[in-house]
């Protein structure tokens, strides 16, 4: 039977976009222009490891870029001049504007679509292929707020409400999750098959069974315990069961009542739940 927020999800059909976790490791970003919006430009390249070539006179830099450009001499290399045809797009993966000229922004967007390369212009969303929205950033978590172009301040407001509900452990225990998983395909080999659906299923029940601060206080002796104990034994312990005790005056979480004793031999079907649950959650975790 579908819920109220199915029902709402099946309306709601168009005018928004394909949210991705765009992957841009080593590759080639070009960005024109050097003020407060291309400083933002450049962190966000920046923390998706690209590599950048900035377009803009001496002059124009502002201090954050200026600073990016003097710290970060391996991925940026910055060009005392303007834009000035085509050739700046030779083997760019991504190219992002950020200038005051409009009848300039447009003609590179132009440019960039002779040439199929995706392209953001600033404060002109007609111009955009895609958008960059407010985020939330605890590495290995990001989480995006996008209004679509519609309202980008009340996005950093939408944002702050969101940051504010999260308890500051989120990244901290996705690394260690990215661990224990890691270290879990090691002793369990294999892409799907028997052995990937038997590891999603032993993931899944974990991420569910534990609280967020359990997975942030994982240390190398407690993972190999969760492996020897859990995994070994087709079984998932509790947090207690494998070393873990909190700190002191910390608020302990309620247990979730499939904490204790849970076996793998659950009925297909909570498995499968069980690993549709979790794996938004570990998604950030995961890379190619």
């Amino acid at each position: 039977m579908a819920s109220d927020s199915d029902d709402l999800r099946m309306q709601a059909r168009g005018g928004g976009s394909l949210l991705l976790a765009w992957q841009l490791q080593d590759k080639r970003v070009l960005i024109v222009g050097g003020g407060e919006v291309a400083s933002q430009r450049i962190e966000s390249i920046l923390v998706a490891d690209g590599y950048i070539t900035l377009l803009c006179p001496e002059k124009g830099l502002h201090p954050r870029t200026r600073r990016f450009i003097e710290e970060r001499a391996d991925r940026i290399t910055h060009y005392d001049r303007r834009f000035t045809g085509p050739a700046e797009l030779h083997k760019m993966d991504l190219v992002l504007t950020a200038i005051d000229d409009v009848n300039r922004s447009r003609e590179i967007c132009e440019l960039c679509r002779k040439a199929k390369i995706p392209v953001n212009v600033a404060d002109i969303p007609d111009s955009c292929d895609f958008y960059f929205g407010s985020q939330i950033l605890d590495l290995p978590l990001q989480v995006m707020v996008s209004t679509n172009g519609n309202g980008p301040r009340m996005a950093s407001l939408i944002k702050t409400r969101l940051e504010n509900a999260l308890s500051g452990t989120e990244g901290k225990a996705l690394k260690k999750v990215g661990v224990l998983r890691a270290q879990l395909k090691e002793r369990a080999p294999g892409t799907g098959g028997p052995v990937g659906r038997k590891r999603m299923k032993w993931m899944s029940t974990l991420c569910n069974s534990w609280e967020m601060e359990d997975f942030s206080l994982l240390d190398d002796a407690m993972i190999k315990r969760l492996l020897d104990e859990g995994w070994e034994k087709n079984h998932v312990p509790t947090f207690e069961d494998v070393g873990g005790k909190h700190p002191p005056g910390a608020k302990v979480p309620q247990a979730r009542g499939t904490q204790m004793t849970t076996s793998l031999l659950l009925p297909s079907a909570i498995g499968f739940i069980a690993g549709a649950l979790c794996t938004t959650w570990m998604f950030v975790s995961w890379r190619r």
